[in-house]
């Protein structure tokens, strides 16, 4: 099980950004949150099989909002996240 947190900078709120990671998120089987930060970024964090969440990674790089852009991701390694068993959108 690998355990990630993510922070995407770019076009990524007001269009749709959240929803459609979690869309990604429950395609591939991904387990985590996601939510909105004060700075206009998004937050990620996510487990899953080392496969699940390189295939994550990349689809959140290319935006999973039609209408969104991934400017800067951030990606750490993180063993001590909370293991989710679903996706949720939080605020």
């Amino acid at each position: 099980m690998r355990t990630i947190k993510m922070n995407a900078s770019g076009r990524v709120q007001g269009v749709g950004f959240r929803y459609m990671t979690k869309m990604v998120a429950d395609q591939i089987g991904i387990g985590g949150i996601v939510c909105n930060q004060n700075d206009g970024s998004v937050y990620i964090e996510a487990n899953g099989t080392e496969d699940e969440i390189d295939l994550f990674i990349e689809k959140i790089k290319k935006s999973p909002s039609p209408s969104g852009r991934v400017d800067h991701l951030d990606i750490i390694d993180d063993p001590n996240i909370m293991i989710r068993n679903k996706f949720s959108v939080i605020n």
